[in-house]
């Protein structure tokens, strides 16, 4: 019963900023792998950062704008996202790798939440 949900979606303008949220809730014994994803109109999902044990990865395009983080007291990962393009807009989900209190390792997506840049 392990469930991911993502919030802090919404409008600005170009240049702008917004701090996303993935809360996981339910029987968990550990999380793992965290990320964010996006899916753009029109275009397949893409990867935008990852949050390992020691370490972050990003997408090209939001390096030095984005920065993933998490909390683990909190089972929250964050995205800051700063000086914003509209080439950001998309639906962001968060996915992460949970182990249950039945040690049981799997993979979670959030419903998402969409991330709209325009002026």
């Amino acid at each position: 019963q392990v469930q991911v949900v993502e919030s802090g979606g919404g409008s600005v303008q170009p240049g702008g900023a917004l701090r996303l949220s993935c809360v996981a809730s339910g029987s968990i014994f550990n999380i793992y792998n965290m990320a964010w994803y996006r899916r753009a109109p029109g275009k397949q999902r893409e990867l935008v950062a990852i949050s390992k044990v020691d370490s972050t990865n990003y997408a090209e395009s939001v390096k030095g704008r984005f920065s993933i983080s998490r909390d683990t007291d909190k089972n929250t990962l964050y995205l800051q996202m700063r000086s914003l393009k509209p080439e950001d807009t998309a639906v962001y989900y968060c996915n992460a790798a949970i182990e249950n209190s039945r040690r049981r390792l799997s993979d979670y997506w959030g419903q998402g939440t969409q991330v709209t840049v325009s002026s």
